[in-house]
């Protein structure tokens, strides 16, 4: 979503990843949305990410907050070592 909403990793450990995302959400588009839209992401990376959980949630009165949210990793990628047989 470029400048409206950021979004980085706090934590990757075994099937659990938790995201952080703060910004100026747009509230005509849906906040869960945005939680949704990583998943899309990861699958170009072939992650399987699906939001579980809203840990945190921080709002002002103008469209703007910070959002902790905890997903589950399904499928984790594969790495192939250049050079190796």
């Amino acid at each position: 979503h470029g400048s409206e909403a950021r979004a980085r990793i706090l934590k990757f450990e075994g099937d659990e990843v938790i995201i952080e995302f703060e910004g100026s959400f747009c509230a005509t588009c849906g906040l869960y949305d945005y939680f949704d839209d990583i998943k899309w992401e990861a699958r170009d990376l072939g992650l399987e990410l699906e939001p579980v959980e809203v840990l945190e949630a921080e709002e002002d009165d103008f469209e703007h907050g910070r959002y902790v949210v905890r997903y589950r990793l399904g499928r984790k990628p594969i790495l192939a070592m250049g050079g190796k047989d």
